[in-house]
């Protein structure tokens, strides 16, 4: 079996689909494994790493890309890259089915099984499979870094001969992985910070990171989360007793990250130009749902904007900007769901159709489109 390991080619993304560790393992499998060459030199990992793992390295696109009976990514491929794909492969990457409903259709068309990994079920036996959480957390983590970048003061309170620095007040908006890990992490650098999130649950999580929790309180709130674990898009009686309460406390802050995001719906406006405007000069919102929209009406998807005086972060792809760490995650999280479809007699993938992780990711099969959310009329 042929697994091919193409080189990422969407603007600004520096991951790769596979590491040294497991390209070594499938090929452990007996799987044939192929890399086109430089697919990992943006995440510092060259076609050395690979060789020495037992790949095999493609000197060009087309080459990888030929007879591969499974072709592992981290993006949706592009519209070239979708005709290079033989009937009956399988394809493994994020692929935006929700929003990209289109390119589904043309992966049943094309005869391909695809999986959408950002569809991986909630449920405790996928975490090692969730590829939202683990570039979700490395997200939150370099939220902050990029906000300290743009940021004109020192984050934690020192004490010197000359005067007292006061600590920066940061505000995490959205509690999701990215957010708890926004909070650690400016929490780690001395900031005083607050957080919310339309999910009460959360607050524990929030206050066992030594950070406080601003939210309304009601039923509506109490009733906030799917099964699956994701904030559900609440009413506007709800979203005008939150607007308030946040409205009075953002004017405090030097530093807003935002994380909120609905899946498949557009980003819900949680820092409004009011909000902005109310702000200190020299504050920094980074706005890391940018790409879905924005949390704030005035982001620009990949720009600082500066807007009386605060500046509005909006850098996409944001875990591609940790790319070593981002790679090494992604390509663990494709191995573990992967390898216990792995048939040692017929030495390639067969999947258990009824398998949660299985039917929860797959989009495409058998010339049709099969996921329950894809399907006309869902």
């Amino acid at each position: 079996m042929k697994i091919a390991i193409p080189k990422e080619r969407r603007s600004g993304e520096r991951r790769v689909a596979a590491s040294a560790e497991t390209v070594k393992k499938l090929v452990a499998l007996g799987a044939q494994v192929e890399v086109e060459t430089g697919a990992g030199l943006a995440a510092d990992m060259p076609d050395q790493v690979f060789i020495d793992a037992g790949a095999t390295i493609a000197s060009h696109e087309g080459a990888v890309w030929h007879d591969a009976d499974m072709i592992l990514k981290v993006q949706r491929p592009l519209d070239d890259e979708m005709a290079l794909m033989k009937k009956g492969a399988v394809l493994v990457a994020m692929l935006q089915p929700l929003q990209q409903r289109d390119q589904v259709k043309a992966y049943a068309a094309g005869g391909l099984t695809a999986f959408a990994m950002e569809l991986m079920p909630r449920i405790t036996r996928a975490q090692s499979m969730d590829v939202l959480s683990s570039q979700s957390n490395l997200a939150g983590y370099k939220a902050v870094l990029d906000g300290v970048q743009n940021f004109g003061r020192a984050m934690p309170m020192m004490m010197t001969p000359a005067g007292t620095i006061a600590p920066a007040r940061v505000f995490i908006m959205g509690v999701g992985v990215a957010g708890l890990q926004a909070i650690a992490t400016a929490r780690r650098l001395g900031a005083v910070v607050t957080a919310t999130d339309v999910r009460p649950a959360t607050k524990e999580q929030v206050e066992s990171l030594g950070a406080k929790f601003i939210g309304v309180d009601d039923e509506e709130s109490r009733a906030s989360q799917t099964a699956g674990g994701y904030a559900k898009e609440m009413s506007a009686a709800y979203k005008a007793k939150q607007a308030v309460l946040i409205a009075e406390h953002i004017k405090k802050q030097d530093m807003v990250i935002t994380t909120a995001l609905i899946p498949g719906r557009p980003a819900p406006v949680l820092v409004t130009e009011d909000m902005v405007r109310s702000m200190k000069p020299g504050s920094v919102i980074v706005d890391l749902a940018v790409e879905a929209g924005g949390n704030c009406p005035l982001s620009r998807a990949g720009e600082v904007v500066d807007f009386h005086g605060v500046k509005l972060v909006g850098y996409t792809n944001v875990p591609g900007r940790v790319p070593v760490d981002a790679s090494n995650l992604y390509a663990k999280n494709l191995w573990n769901f992967l390898s216990p479809h792995w048939d040692k007699e017929a030495k390639t993938f067969k999947f258990k159709w009824e398998d949660e992780t299985v039917a929860g990711t797959c989009v495409a099969r058998d010339g049709a489109v099969v996921h329950p959310l894809l399907k006309e009329g869902a």
